[in-house]
């Protein structure tokens, strides 16, 4: 991503974390990030092409997070245990994240119709912007199906013989570590957190 897209996203996330999206100026991004109005324009097209550019890389920041977690040590179960302490972690660090995982939007942050739009932008990164952003729906599918792929060599009965049956289970294990961050995003966890929530749900050899 060009460095000047970047400070742009920047700016605009530190301005919508100081006043409501409502408030923010194009023209205030633009010189908090050191570049033209017209510069701002010709990468975002609109206040709106801003505004997705700024969910699309929250949502990429989300899902890159997923997968270090996925790729750390130790066995499955404390793999998920590590994706459910980032998703938990990322909602509550990021106001955007937050409203991404759990589809409630406060009137504070902008908020791009899910949906692709009409896009003739000629900036790679703003015509995938304008593509579909993904519901809270379509990111426990995303993140389960990456936990599959990045377990399904882990853990007892995970080999390269996996049975069907084993894969089946092995995705329902997944979806649910996903379905209990999620939870713990509204209800925050007590002592322990969720990682013993995790450990609770999980038996050492069932993921």
């Amino acid at each position: 991503m060009p460095a000047a897209r970047e400070s742009l996203l920047d700016a605009a996330y530190a301005a919508v974390a100081r006043r409501p999206w409502s408030d923010v100026r194009m023209v205030d991004v633009a010189a908090a990030a050191g570049v033209s109005r017209q510069t701002l324009y010709n990468e975002f097209g609109s206040k709106e092409g801003l505004a997705r550019a700024l969910v699309r890389r929250e949502a990429d920041a989300y899902l890159a997070g997923v997968e270090r977690a996925l790729a750390g040590h130790g066995d499955a179960r404390e793999r998920l245990s590590a994706t459910a302490e980032w998703t938990a972690s990322a909602a509550r660090d990021s106001a955007l994240v937050r409203a991404l995982l759990t589809g409630c939007w406060s009137e504070r942050l902008p908020a791009p119709t899910l949906q692709a739009v009409p896009s003739t932008s000629a900036v790679p990164a703003q015509r995938r912007a304008d593509g579909p952003l993904p519901s809270p729906g379509e990111f426990v599918t995303q993140v389960r199906d990456r936990a599959v792929a990045a377990l399904s060599g882990a853990g007892a009965g995970a080999g390269s013989g996996t049975a069907k049956a084993d894969l089946a289970d092995l995705a329902r294990s997944c979806e649910l570590v996903v379905r209990l961050a999620l939870s713990c995003i509204a209800a925050p966890p007590g002592e322990g957190g969720v990682s013993e929530l995790v450990h609770g749900v999980l038996p050492r050899r069932s993921a």
